[in-house]
């Protein structure tokens, strides 16, 4: 308890009832410093398994390229196996050197996430930056459907 002194002629010694809330101000601030500092690095480590995506297929081209990563890291450009070091010519010649047509990339879920931003990279320096990622479409009807972008009735 605190006490506080009146004055010289008073003797008598009163209780003080005002709580003092320095203290509780302190530890509150550690502890929001705390939590600051503790918030981000609790999603470092999170496991991701991607879902499969449920927005709205966009309309396909007549004549899609489709780029494939399969389990064994090789490429294919359509249905043809092509080497990293000839896609930049075929893609030139499959898009007639259209840089601005979409490239549909799609890989084996097997394939390291590494692997497929070095084939983006790729593309990029081939100078084809229009992308699309190719997934599972979720129809909502109990499991994945066919590849995105797959008009469904």
């Amino acid at each position: 308890m605190a006490v506080s002194l009146k004055g010289p002629q008073d003797g008598d010694l009163t209780e003080v009832s005002d709580i003092n809330v320095t203290p509780f101000i302190d530890v509150i601030l550690v502890l929001l410093i705390i939590f600051m500092v503790a918030a981000p690095l609790s999603t470092v480590d999170i496991a991701v398994d991607l879902p499969v995506s449920n927005a709205q297929p966009q309309a396909r081209p007549d004549t899609p390229v489709f780029l494939t990563v399969k389990g064994d890291l090789s490429l294919a450009l359509g249905n043809e196996p092509v080497l990293r070091d000839a896609l930049p010519a075929m893609l030139d010649q499959r898009t007639s050197n259209d840089r601005q047509q979409r490239i549909f990339l799609r890989a084996d879920g097997a394939v390291a996430y590494r692997e497929v931003m070095e084939v983006m990279n790729l593309l990029r320096n081939a100078g084809y930056l229009k992308i699309a990622l190719v997934g599972l479409e979720d129809t909502g009807q109990g499991g994945p459907a066919a590849a995105a972008g797959v008009n469904r009735p």
